[in-house]
């Protein structure tokens, strides 16, 4: 099960560029990490520029609406808005994991999330803990591909 254009489009109203029928094989907070069909989460300026992300494969980023959308940015590219970008990533999570329950086909395509900001994977210590839903979600993706995650 992959994460959609309109998992994102459900979840973020406001938005630009072309809207579609597509899916992100990655999703990740890193600009420099290869990311095929990718959305890109712009954490903050460590994660680097959006331009190094489409060179990477980004199709698409998740970006915080308070900050200023780099000129280059083409008007064709799918941009998703919000206030807080910790609670958007939870919020992206709780769909995806929602789409994996009980999804067992063994050659089920997944996406594959990758976060590196350590601040962000400890944004809220319930159940709700991005670490702890990652975890999850890997357990789920190993469940299908018989632990080959």
């Amino acid at each position: 099960m992959v994460l959609t254009y309109r998992d994102l489009a459900e979840i973020f109203s406001e938005k630009q560029g072309v809207q579609g029928d597509f899916a992100f094989y990655t999703v990740t907070d890193m600009a420099g990490d290869i990311q095929p069909k990718g959305l890109f989460i712009h954490i903050s300026e460590d994660s680097g520029s959006l331009s190094e992300a489409i060179a990477q494969g980004a199709i698409a980023v998740l970006w915080d609406k308070r900050k200023k959308l780099p000129n280059y940015t083409p008007n064709h590219f799918p941009v998703f808005f919000t206030d807080d970008l910790g609670d958007a990533i939870v919020q992206i999570l709780t769909r995806y994991i929602e789409k994996l329950d009980g999804e067992t086909t063994a050659k089920m395509e997944t996406t594959n999330f990758k976060f590196s900001n350590k601040k962000l994977l400890n944004k809220n210590n319930e159940s709700y803990d991005i670490a702890v839903m990652l975890k999850k979600i890997i357990e789920k993706q190993e469940k299908i591909h018989g632990g080959r995650g």
